[in-house]
């Protein structure tokens, strides 16, 4: 049976192995557009379908057991279901889901954010990163009376209309359709670490702030943003949804020693929930304050609902998790674990002569194969499935690895990883 499913396509053995998942993936298809409620979770020939996990493993409806370095889209530091959070969720579900009041565990919540993240002066939560964003942009543009945004070519920062400009090649086109011109007009996008061509922008006076995705910082890059910020009026925004909790206890800004005025949270944030959080200087935030004066309430405020914003269960397990990840052991242990991983990736791209590379920061490990024939596309898909077949789900090409990886899930990554290789090379992809 093994000499059979290695004489198999990677798409063969896919459907072989995994009937369940193509048979729920054609049931999504007559429901969500391609079939899919998150683009990263687009596949060929199918996404699996997952039933349960735990630890740093999941498990998919035909039984499938993967070392999974999806770690819910880099939420999970701690791993799926971890007790400390399982029980705080399960114990507050009990008690209350949604109280449309204030309650103590929100006050808790904004206050952990304070004591871990340096630029935390204020801290207004709202339910997801791209919530994060957009509102934190908002913000900026208020406190300095300015329209206009410089982020960085490439950079991520959600899916609103401000922050699909400049994302992909050629940059002035969003990579959405459906985005006013109007937005357009106001981000406008500069290559990474190009000085000359951040200070050129800020010039021109009309700035209100520059975001910046904290995956691709170092210490030089984020004092000459702060610097040349600051010289012209504007205010820097750290992205800081993957990078927060991960880089340090206190994310990017604390691994680096800057300080931004803005930083936007999700993901670890809520310890797996859906959450996320604007913080910053307190008299930026403090826009949100309500006024006596009905001119400045009317006219000089950041209005600012939002259903689940601090709701009881996302603020459950961000204390729970929170309470956790301050220790930096955490940030430290899924580093070195991220380390052995990629030395190992390394080691088999050299011993195989695939032409490739590995890399990443802390505990986010980036992968690239160089295609033989078809798209660098084609080959992601691919290389996904064939390390879905050796029993490992990666983050598209990325590997977001967590405290809870061991010794046994390095090793069985790294021969996940040479398999795959083999089957891309049988397959004249690589």
């Amino acid at each position: 049976m093994a000499t059979e499913a290695r004489q198999m396509t990677i798409d063969q053995e896919m459907y072989e192995r995994m009937g369940g998942s193509s048979a729920l993936y054609e049931r999504a298809k007559e429901t969500f557009p391609s079939g899919v409620t998150h683009d990263a979770r687009y596949a060929k020939p199918f996404p699996i379908y997952v039933n349960r996990a735990l630890g740093s493993r999941k498990w998919d409806v035909d039984g499938n057991e993967y070392v999974d370095y999806y770690g819910g889209h880099g939420a999970l530091i701690l791993g799926h279901c971890h007790p400390v959070i399982t029980k705080a969720v399960v114990e507050q579900a009990q008690t209350g889901t949604h109280y449309a009041a204030g309650h103590e565990l929100e006050v808790r919540w904004g206050e952990l954010v304070q004591e871990i993240v340096p630029s935390a002066e204020a801290v207004k939560f709202v339910s997801s990163g791209t919530e994060a964003t957009m509102l934190a942009i908002r913000l900026a543009r208020a406190f300095t009376n300015r329209d206009r945004v410089i982020k960085i070519n490439g950079h991520f920062h959600g899916w609103h209309d401000y922050a699909v400009v400049a994302m992909a090649p050629p940059y002035d086109v969003p990579i959405s359709v459906g985005v006013p011109k109007g937005v357009q007009g106001t981000v406008t996008g500069i290559d990474d670490k190009d000085a000359d061509a951040l200070e050129a922008e800020l010039a021109k006076g009309d700035v209100a702030a520059v975001i910046i995705w904290c995956n691709a910082l170092n210490k030089e890059w984020a004092e000459t943003v702060r610097d040349k910020a600051k010289a012209h009026g504007a205010l820097v925004i750290y992205d800081e949804v993957v990078t927060g909790f991960r880089y340090a206890p206190g994310g990017a800004q604390e691994y680096f020693g800057v300080t931004p005025d803005l930083t936007t949270l999700a993901k670890i944030v809520a310890g797996g929930l859906p959450g996320g959080a604007i913080a910053g200087r307190a008299d930026v935030i403090h826009q949100f304050d309500f006024s006596d004066d009905p001119r400045k309430q009317r006219f000089g405020r950041i209005a600012h609902p939002g259903t689940y914003n601090g709701n009881p269960l996302s603020a459950a397990a961000g204390v729970a998790c929170l309470e956790i990840v301050r220790d930096p052991a955490i940030q430290k242990k899924a580093a070195d674990t991220a380390t052995k991983i990629k030395a190992g990736f390394q080691d088999a791209l050299t011993r195989n002569g695939v032409e490739g590379s590995v890399g990443g920061w802390m505990s986010y490990i980036t992968t690239a194969l160089k295609a033989k024939s078809g798209t660098a596309w084609d080959l992601q898909l691919k290389w996904r499935a064939a390390m879905q077949l050796a029993g490992v789900d990666p983050s598209g090409t990325s590997l977001i690895v967590s405290a809870v990886h061991d010794d046994e899930d390095v090793a069985r990554t790294v021969a996940a990883y040479e398999s795959a290789i083999h089957r891309l090379q049988a397959e004249g992809l690589v």
